[in-house]
C-alpha cells in the first residue's frame, strides 16, 4: 500500500509538472539576469575574437587570400579593432562584387528584419506599455506581468487593435520596398557581365521529355510547340551514366582512406613504423568473398590494387556509355539570352507533351540522380517525404516537453522518482553541472541534426536543384519550429489542462460537451500565453550569444588546432582546413524567421520582446557582415533566390500576430467584441497584399528583360555558335561523371624519396589515359636500387612518381587548389565569388588553342588546329609546342606535383590532330579531344539533321 501511495504521489507530482513545465524555469531565470549575462558574453567573445584574429586568418579570414585582384577583399589590420572599420564602411553595392547576391539579399533581409523591429518596438512599447500598466487592476504583480494584458479590459484595449493595423502598415512598407530593392538587385545581376557570359543564363533545361521525343532532333521540335519562331538552338539529351557516379564516390573514398594510413605511415619518413597499415576489404569490392572473415589485409597495398581496378572499371565503363540510351531530360542553349529568357516564360503555363520547359540552373547546382526520375516517382516520393516531415514533427513533440520540464530543472525530475532525488541530494554539484551542461546541449543538437536530416529527406523527395532543397529545407525547418517549440511550448499548458478538466469533468458523470464550454479554451489560451511570454524574452535575448559564438568560430578553432596537434593530417585534410567553409543559408534563414514569428506573435501580449527581438538583429547584422565578407562563402550561387520563400513565411507569421491580437481582443474586449472585429481584414489584406506583389515583381525577378544598357562589346558577343570555337554544352551539362577527372592521391613531398619502396600503384597517370610515363624502374623490392628519370624541365631533377601527388610544406593552402574541381565543388568555387564559375563563356579572345581555320560546307569533319601561342609574364609570345614547356618553368617550386596546383588545367579546343595533341606535356583529362576517357563532347554536323537548315551563325565583328 506504500508504494502505490508513492506511486500515486509520483504521478500527481508529474501531472501539476506536466500542467506548467515552465514554472520552474520562469521563477529561477529572470529577465534581468538574461539581459545581463547576454549582453556580458557577447561582449567578452567578442573581445576575444578581437583578440585571436590576428593571429589565426585561417580560421577567421581564409577568404582574405583566396579573392583576385577584381574581387579584393577590404584589408585589415592587425590591431584589435580594425575588423570594425572595414565591416562598417563597406557598402552594399560593394558587397555585390565582393560576396555574391545571395549573401547580398540575406544581409539585406537580415537588415529588414533589424528595422522592421526597431521600428513597431519604438510603436508598441510606446503604446502598449504604458495602456496596461494604467489600466491593470491588480496592482501586487511585477512588472513583467504588468507590462501585459493580462488585467487590462474593456475600451483599454482599444490600443492594441490600433497597433495591429500600425504594425500590419510598418511590415508592408519595409516588404515593399525590399521586395523592389531585390528586383533592382536580380536586374542588376542581369546586366552583369558575369552573367552574360555564363552558358546557363542562355540555356533551357526541359525534363519529362516522352520517349518519342528523348533526341537532339526532339528537343528542337518540342520547343517549336510553344515558340515556333524560335531561333536555333544547340540542344543535349542526357544519357544514361549506369553506375559511373557510384564508382566514382567509391574511387574518392578509396583515395582518402590509402592517404589517411599513408599519412600516419610516413608521418617521419626515416622512422617508419615496424608493422605496416593494415585494413578490412572493402564490402564493396568484387572480390571480397575470395578474403576470409575478419581476415585483414596490408592496407597500402590492397587500397592500390583497389584503387586501380576501379579507375580500369571506370575508364572501360566511360567508353562504352550508350548512346542509344537516352533519359528523360536535356538541355538547349541559344544565343539570346533574352530569347531563352522569353521561351521560358512563354512555356511556363504550357507543357508540350507534358515537358516542363524551364531555364537551366548552374550545372553545379542539378542534383543528377534526381534528374531521371518521372512525375509519379518525385509525387510519390514528395508524399513519402511530406508524411515523414509531418511524423518527425508530430512525434518529436513529446520529448520536446519532457526536455523543458525535467533538463532545465532536475529537481523536477527527482519530485517523481525517488532514487534520482537522492542521487541529487547526495551529488548537489555534479548534477548542477549535469543540468548547467544537458539541456543546452541536447537542443544545440536538435539544432545541428534537424537541417541535416531535412536535406536528406528533400534530397529523397526528388528536388532537382541544391538550392531549391535548401529553400525547401528552411520551409520544413520553419515549420517544424514554429509547431514544437513556438505552439508546443507555449500552449502545451493549457492543451493539458484543458483535456484534464474534460476528463475529470466526464468521470465524476457530467456532460462532455457542457465541460468543453465550461472549459474556456479561449480565456484559457490567452491567460497561457501571458504567464509563458517571459520565457521568450529571455529566450531572444540568449540570441545574441549565438550570434557572438558565430563570431568567435569556436568549434573550427578548437577543430582546427586539435586536428593538427592530436593526428595524422593527409595533406587533403591540411588543405581543407585552410578552405572557407560554405554558409548554410537554410538554417539562418530558419533562425531569422523563427525569432521573427516568437517576436511578432507574443507583440501584443508581452511587448518587451520587441526590442528584445530588435537588439539582436542589430547586433547579428553586424556580426553576420563580417563572417560574409571573411569567412563564409557561398556554395552554389541562387542569384538571391531565397527572398520569396523568406517573404511569404513573413506574411505568414504576420497572419498568424494578428491571429493572437484577434484572440486577445475577443477576450478582454468589450461585450460586444467590436475592437476583435477591427482587425478582422488584416489577414485578408497581407493575403491581397502578397498576391499583389507576386503579380508586380515576380516575373521580372525570374526572367530577364533587356534594359536597354549598352553592354561591352566583347561581353554580348557570343561564341557558342561560332564555327571557329568549341561547343561546350555537352560537357558543361552533361553528367560531371563522364568527364571530371578523377581524384589522385596527396602524399606529403618529404616522403619523396621513400615513396617508391612502399607504394606498388598505378604507373601512370589515372586523368590522362594516352600519355603513359615510362617508370618501369621500380622493381617494387626494397632491396633493388631504383634509378630515377630525369626530370625534362629541371636538369639534375628527378620526376616524381607516377600516380601520385607530392605537395610541399608551403603548398599546403587551400589558395594554391581553389581552381581544382576535387576541392572547388565543396568550397565554394563554382559560384564565381572567388574564382570563375564553371559555365563561365569567356568573351572573343583566342585561348592557348585558338582555331583559326574557315567554316566550309558542314559535314562529317573535324576542325584542324593551327599554330598555338600564349604570352608569357613578360609579354613575350611563345609558339607552338613551347607553350607547355614555358608552362612548366613557371611552376619551379611545384616540380614535385603531378598537376599544377596554382592554375587550372587548359583546355584544348575541340578540333585539333590526335598526331600533334600526343606531343604536348603535361596532358590532363579536360585537354583531350574526347573528353575523358575518349567520350565524344561534341557532336557532329550532319546535314540531313533537322537542325541543319536552322543554322543561324552569329556574323564576325
Amino acid at each position: 500500500m506504500e508504494t502505490l501511495t508513492k506511486r500515486k504521489t509520483g504521478t500527481q507530482e508529474l501531472l501539476e509538472l506536466l500542467r506548467n513545465p515552465y514554472q520552474a524555469q520562469i521563477a529561477q531565470t529572470s529577465v534581468i539576469a538574461s539581459l545581463g549575462t547576454s549582453i556580458g558574453f557577447t561582449a567578452l567573445l567578442a573581445i576575444g575574437f578581437s583578440l585571436l584574429r590576428p593571429y589565426n586568418s585561417v580560421v577567421y579570414a581564409p577568404k582574405l587570400k583566396l579573392a583576385d585582384e577584381n574581387q579584393s577583399l577590404p584589408p585589415l589590420g592587425r590591431g584589435i579593432y580594425s575588423w570594425v572599420i572595414p565591416v562598417w564602411h563597406t557598402s552594399e553595392d560593394d558587397l555585390v562584387h565582393l560576396i555574391g547576391l545571395d549573401a547580398v539579399v540575406f544581409l539585406r533581409t537580415l537588415a529588414m528584419c533589424r528595422n522592421i523591429f526597431v521600428t513597431i518596438a519604438i510603436v508598441g512599447c510606446g503604446i502598449l506599455i504604458p495602456i496596461n500598466l494604467v489600466n491593470g487592476t491588480d496592482t501586487k504583480v511585477k512588472f513583467i506581468v504588468k507590462v501585459t494584458p493580462i488585467n487590462t479590459f474593456g475600451q483599454a484595449n482599444w490600443g492594441m487593435a490600433i497597433s495591429a493595423w500600425l504594425f500590419n502598415a510598418i511590415i508592408i512598407g519595409f516588404l515593399w520596398w525590399n521586395y523592389r530593392a531585390v528586383l533592382k538587385l536580380r536586374r542588376q545581376y542581369y546586366d552583369s557581365p558575369s552573367y552574360h557570359a555564363s552558358l546557363h543564363a542562355r540555356t533551357l533545361m526541359l525534363n519529362d521529355i516522352p520517349k518519342d521525343y528523348r533526341s537532339d532532333e526532339g528537343i528542337n521540335r518540342l520547343i517549336d510547340a510553344v515558340v515556333p519562331t524560335s531561333s536555333f538552338s544547340r540542344t543535349a539529351i542526357a544519357r544514361n551514366v549506369k553506375e559511373l557516379p557510384e564508382l566514382i564516390e567509391d574511387h574518392e573514398e578509396t583515395v582518402r582512406d590509402l592517404e589517411k594510413h599513408l599519412a600516419k605511415y610516413l608521418k617521419d619518413p626515416k622512422n617508419r613504423p615496424i608493422h605496416r597499415p593494415q585494413c578490412y576489404p572493402s564490402k564493396k569490392d568484387p572480390a571480397c568473398g575470395t578474403y576470409g572473415k575478419n581476415q585483414k589485409v596490408d592496407a597500402i597495398e590492397y587500397l592500390t590494387s583497389r584503387i586501380k581496378d576501379l579507375e580500369v572499371e571506370i575508364r572501360e565503363l566511360r567508353l562504352t556509355i550508350d548512346n542509344r540510351n537516352p533519359l528523360p531530360y536535356g538541355f538547349a542553349s541559344y544565343d539570346s539570352i533574352e530569347e531563352c529568357h522569353g521561351i521560358a516564360f512563354a512555356a511556363k503555363k504550357r507543357h508540350p507533351h507534358g515537358t516542363s520547359i524551364v531555364l537551366a540552373p548552374r550545372p553545379n547546382d542539378i542534383i543528377w540522380k534526381n534528374m531521371p526520375l518521372s512525375k509519379a516517382q518525385r509525387r510519390t516520393r514528395r508524399i513519402i517525404n511530406n508524411m515523414w516531415v509531418t511524423l518527425l514533427t508530430i512525434l518529436w513533440a513529446a520529448p520536446n516537453a519532457l526536455i523543458s520540464i525535467f533538463f532545465t530543472s532536475l529537481t523536477n525530475l527527482g519530485q517523481v522518482w525517488e532514487a534520482f532525488r537522492d542521487s541529487l541530494t547526495a551529488h548537489t554539484t555534479w548534477w548542477a553541472i549535469v543540468q548547467g551542461v544537458a539541456s543546452p546541449a541536447i537542443t544545440s543538437l536538435v539544432y545541428l541534426v534537424l537541417p541535416i536530416i531535412f536535406r536528406r529527406l528533400a534530397i529523397k523527395a526528388g528536388d532537382r536543384t541544391k538550392t531549391a532543397r535548401e529553400r525547401h529545407v528552411a520551409g520544413k525547418l520553419y515549420t517544424f519550429f514554429v509547431f514544437n517549440f513556438l505552439i508546443g511550448f507555449s500552449l502545451f499548458s493549457t492543451i493539458w489542462n484543458f483535456v484534464s478538466t474534460i476528463i475529470s469533468a466526464t468521470n465524476s458523470g457530467n456532460d462532455a460537451w457542457r465541460a468543453i464550454l465550461n472549459a474556456d479554451i479561449f480565456m484559457a489560451t490567452f491567460i497561457s500565453l501571458c504567464e509563458v511570454s517571459p520565457f521568450w524574452i529571455t529566450w531572444l535575448l540568449q540570441r545574441n550569444l549565438g550570434a557572438a559564438i558565430d563570431l568567435m568560430q569556436l568549434w573550427n578553432l578548437t577543430w582546427n588546432t586539435c586536428l593538427r596537434k592530436f593526428s595524422h593530417p593527409t595533406p587533403r585534410e591540411m588543405i581543407e582546413l585552410t578552405a572557407p567553409q560554405d554558409f548554410d543559408y537554410a538554417s539562418y534563414y530558419n533562425y531569422f524567421l523563427f525569432y521573427s514569428t516568437v517576436a511578432l506573435c507574443f507583440a501584443f501580449i508581452q511587448p518587451l520582446v520587441l526590442p528584445a527581438c530588435a537588439l539582436y538583429f542589430v547586433v547579428d547584422y553586424f556580426l553576420k557582415k563580417y563572417l560574409l565578407l571573411y569567412i563564409f562563402v557561398t556554395k552554389i550561387e541562387s542569384g538571391g533566390m531565397f527572398w520569396r520563400m523568406f517573404y511569404n513565411r513573413m506574411v505568414f507569421a504576420v497572419i498568424l500576430s494578428n491571429l493572437i491580437a484577434f484572440l486577445a481582443l475577443w477576450v478582454h474586449g468589450d461585450g460586444e467584441h467590436t475592437e476583435a472585429y477591427t482587425i478582422l481584414p488584416l489577414p485578408l489584406l497581407m493575403i491581397g497584399f502578397k498576391l499583389i506583389c507576386k503579380s508586380t515583381f515576380d516575373d521580372e525577378i525570374h526572367y530577364y528583360i533587356s534594359s536597354g544598357v549598352l553592354q561591352d562589346s566583347e561581353t554580348r558577343r557570343s561564341n557558342f555558335f561560332d564555327g571557329t570555337k568549341e561547343d561546350r554544352l555537352a560537357t558543361r551539362f552533361g553528367h560531371p561523371a563522364l568527364y571530371r577527372p578523377l581524384m589522385t592521391p596527396m602524399v606529403h613531398a618529404k616522403a619523396q624519396n621513400i615513396l617508391a619502396s612502399v607504394y606498388g600503384g598505378r604507373l601512370t597517370d589515372s586523368n590522362n589515359n594516352s600519355a603513359s610515363i615510362e617508370a618501369s624502374s621500380i622493381s617494387g623490392y626494397s632491396d633493388t636500387y631504383v634509378m630515377n628519370k630525369i626530370s625534362k624541365t629541371h636538369p639534375g631533377g628527378k620526376m616524381p612518381l607516377p600516380g601520385f601527388e607530392l605537395v610541399p610544406e608551403n603548398r599546403l593552402d587551400f589558395a594554391y587548389y581553389k581552381g581544382r574541381h576535387e576541392f572547388s565543388g565543396d568550397y565554394g568555387r563554382m559560384s564565381g565569388i572567388y574564382s570563375k564559375p564553371e559555365d563561365l563563356q569567356p568573351p572573343y579572345t583566342p585561348n592557348v588553342y585558338e582555331t583559326e581555320t574557315r567554316p566550309s560546307t558542314p559535314t562529317m569533319r573535324r576542325n584542324y588546329m593551327t599554330r598555338s601561342s600564349i604570352a608569357s609574364s613578360d609579354g613575350n609570345i611563345i609558339m607552338g609546342s613551347d607553350v607547355h614547356a614555358h608552362l612548366n618553368e613557371r611552376q619551379d617550386e611545384r616540380s614535385g606535383l603531378v598537376h599544377g596546383a596554382a592554375t587550372s588545367p587548359l583546355s584544348a579546343p575541340r578540333g585539333h590532330l590526335k598526331s600533334h595533341s600526343a606531343n604536348l606535356e603535361p596532358k590532363s583529362a579536360t585537354s583531350l579531344r574526347g573528353g575523358y576517357g575518349g567520350v565524344p563532347q561534341e557532336e557532329i554536323q550532319d546535314p540531313i539533321d533537322y537542325d541543319y537548315f536552322r543554322w543561324r551563325r552569329q556574323n564576325q565583328r
